[in-house]
């Protein structure tokens, strides 16, 4: 499956945030202001585009999802933040900056807003027959506020909730969520898809159909 299957083009956003956040490939000198950069996210965040994206991810991955009979042990993997769980409001209070020790207490507050679209998404597999399972990258002293975060906010019937161990810090994103798909698939899942806002949640072994949620907010690997 093509990864552009879910990703429509906001080529100023793309060339923006890239640059920022990850070093130019390009010999070109695109750069752009920060300022306007962050002005262009929170364009994007707040006037309707990025619902209109995510409606367009959610419609075509219910159609994929359509043509599989689920089985007893069929499941879709769903990621947490910016996926299930939105973390806008506080990421924009940050200056769009990251500092672990305060992002560690909002998690802890359990207070981000589901994403309404995949929450469609979410009941339609559940309504279906599939299984669901959430994997992320928070960590084990934030697993009750995020399950109840995501119960409250309309997640509810998943099979389990997979949060990072101390064995699990070092590991990559891609590293870690690969190893815990293995694992799923050795005791018995069958994974039919996955639902993230990052390549890292979705690449690597036993994927299933790729769902990949816009987000121009930031890039994990």
């Amino acid at each position: 499956m093509s990864r552009n299957k879910y990703i429509s083009v906001n080529l100023f956003l793309i060339i923006g945030i890239s640059i920022l956040f990850t070093s130019c490939a390009s010999q070109q000198n695109y750069l752009f202001n920060l300022d306007d950069v962050k002005r262009a996210v929170i364009n994007y965040e707040e006037n309707g585009q990025y619902h209109k994206e995510l409606r367009e991810v959610v419609e075509k991955a219910e159609r994929e999802f359509s043509q599989i009979t689920p089985g007893e042990k069929s499941v879709v993997i769903f990621d947490v933040d910016e996926t299930s769980l939105s973390n806008y409001p506080f990421i924009k209070q940050m200056d769009f900056g990251y500092v672990p020790e305060q992002y560690d207490i909002w998690e802890k507050k359990g207070e981000a807003k589901g994403i309404k679209e995949v929450l469609e998404l979410y009941n339609y597999l559940m309504e279906k027959g599939f299984h669901t399972i959430f994997i992320t990258g928070r960590k084990l002293p934030s697993y009750k506020a995020t399950k109840n975060n995501l119960v409250a906010e309309g997640f509810s019937g998943f099979d389990t909730l997979i949060v990072k161990t101390e064995d699990d810090f070092n590991k990559t994103a891609l590293e870690y969520k690969s190893a815990k798909r293995t694992e799923l698939t050795k005791s018995g899942y069958n994974i039919v898809g996955t639902v993230g806002d990052q390549w890292s949640d979705l690449d690597g072994p036993f994927h299933g159909i790729q769902v990949k949620i816009p987000n121009y907010l930031y890039m994990i690997k």
